[in-house]
């Protein structure tokens, strides 16, 4: 007989895997495969490394020091975070934040400390990278984004005002100009950023009528040869370890806030999700990166980020490190043509990256009437404190803890406790036993009245306390029952604590009669 023939099982077809949307977005293979988008990518760098000279220039004379240092700072970083950073498409370079925090160094200990603090503050972020501190950003409210966001729209509308302060006339009409072909040419091509043509019409229009304008070169002197690697001459010692450290520390700190705001704020604008860990130690090597080349150090950028993403269309690691080779290209081959533009024109840019930046719905009277009063507080605060000291790590601490202060004061409404029951034993009509039922989340916030609740005189010999309802969330709680507890024994009464969650009761057990007096 013959062999019976099996019928071979189907073979499922092969599905390849597609990324998601997001992810083909960000991709630097991709872009490199699609022409519009490399174009794209290309442009996008070029508008940013213009835009980055002046701002270089200028956060190099707050922090005291040669303009050179602010821009082989961007230089560097630029390129190094386009590699090792967590955020494609965010810009990160020399800032204002970070000038501000380290200039002491600079005024009163000299070029090499002020490098080796750079250095330290980029080491820093690495340990506080591999602590985890990315995942504090959960703890950030929404409202502290929007008022961090506001601010930030705020501060960069503000560093204009002095390119447009006792300056010849002609400016202001350059400055409309320059708004008037960002607004309008979007309108009828995207396929130049409109930006950049901007920058180009102004300057031509400039030099071509012989206008005396202020300009780049006005700024500063611009480098003429690449920066070179070098340690820092400082001694090896404790005494300098306390010299840089405060200012090391402030620097990675602040660098790290505002990177991470910075890149959550582009993971809303373009729908992705970046790695915020892999961020915070890229920073620190772009920081270590920064230093031993003779740089200023400086963190993520919001103003560039957001004509990088936001005005130039831009997504991948491709813009972030051409706008660094763009830079340094730029000042060392093109240095005289550079030092030509206007002024007029990058500050037509920055006042749009600034009106795009701020968050206009949440303003508007239909939202602020909408919104409770403490979250308009929290949003509020944040973006005084940030305008007026400068310093964004100020403006979100303050905002975070207000955030919690109020959201503190709301829950402590929520926690009651209610006299259920009393149970007659003996049957002489007097209760025996007599139940509270607490309800509500327990915490310092609302276990503080907590021993007011009960009637310790008027309470029978035995009480029940049904926490069922409830959750024991911390030392306060506990602390609050022992003191109930307390509160009997002297009355000779017995208290029963019931229906704790195993949450609450591994807490209560692990500390009840263990936190002494109260003192």
């Amino acid at each position: 007989m013959p062999e019976p023939t099996t019928t071979p099982a189907p073979v499922e077809p092969h599905t390849p895997v597609v990324p998601e949307a997001g992810e083909r977005e960000t991709s630097t293979l991709a872009a490199l495969r699609n022409p519009r988008r490399l174009r794209t990518e290309v442009l996008a760098g070029l508008v940013v490394a213009l835009a980055l000279i002046p701002e270089a220039i200028s956060f190099s004379i707050i922090a005291g020091v040669d303009p050179r240092l602010g821009l082989f700072s961007s230089f560097v970083m630029a390129v190094t975070i386009a590699f090792v950073g967590g955020r494609p498409a965010m810009i990160s370079a020399a800032t204002g934040a970070v000038a501000l925090v380290i200039a002491p160094v600079a005024r009163e200990h000299g070029i090499d400390y002020f490098l080796a603090t750079v250095i330290l503050a980029g080491v820093l972020q690495v340990v506080l990278a591999v602590l985890g501190v990315a995942k504090l950003m959960r703890f950030i409210p929404r409202m502290v984004m929007v008022g961090f966001v506001n601010a930030l729209a705020i501060l960069i509308f503000t560093a204009q005002l002095p390119y447009l302060l006792g300056v010849p006339w002609l400016v202001y009409p350059m400055v409309a100009l320059g708004l008037a072909i960002m607004v309008g040419l979007p309108r009828l091509t995207t396929v130049v950023p409109a930006p950049l043509v901007a920058i180009v019409v102004i300057t031509a229009l400039v030099w071509a009528a012989g206008w005396q304008l202020p300009d780049v070169s006005d700024q500063g002197e611009l480098p003429t040869s690449l920066p070179e690697l070098l340690v820092p001459d400082v001694p090896l010692t404790v005494e300098t370890l306390q010299i840089i450290g405060p200012y090391a520390l402030a620097m990675a700190l602040v660098g790290l806030l505002e990177s991470l705001m910075t890149a959550k704020l582009v993971d809303g604008i373009t729908d992705t999700h970046s790695d915020k860990t892999r961020e915070s130690w890229g920073q620190g090597v772009a920081n270590m990166a920064s230093g031993l080349f003779g740089g200023m150090g400086g963190c993520a950028m919001i103003g560039q980020t957001m004509i990088n993403v936001k005005v130039s269309g831009a997504r991948t690691r491709i813009s972030t490190f051409l706008a660094g080779v763009f830079l340094l290209a730029l000042v060392l081959g093109a240095g005289p043509a550079v030092g030509m533009i206007p002024m007029a024109a990058l500050v037509a840019v920055m006042i749009m990256v600034s009106v795009a930046t701020f968050d206009w719905h949440s303003i508007q009277p239909a939202t602020l009437r909408r919104m409770p009063h403490g979250e308009n507080l929290v949003m509020l605060l944040t973006v005084v404190v940030t305008v007026l000291t400068h310093n964004l790590a100020y403006g979100v601490i303050v905002g975070v803890n207000a955030a919690i202060i109020l959201f503190a004061r709301r829950v402590a409404h929520f926690a009651s406790v209610d006299r259920v029951e009393e149970v007659d034993v003996d049957g002489d009509g007097e209760p025996d036993v007599r139940t509270y039922k607490v309800s509500g989340e327990l915490f310092f916030a609302t276990s503080n009245d907590l021993v007011y609740q009960f009637d310790y005189a008027g309470d029978p010999s035995r009480v029940v306390i049904d926490l069922t309802d409830s959750h024991v969330w911390d030392a306060s709680t506990v602390a609050a029952l022992d003191a109930v507890q307390t509160k009997y024994a002297r009355l000779g009464k017995e208290v029963e604590i019931r229906g704790l969650n195993w949450s609450s009761a591994a807490r209560h057990e692990l500390l009840t009669g263990r936190l002494g007096d109260g003192h």
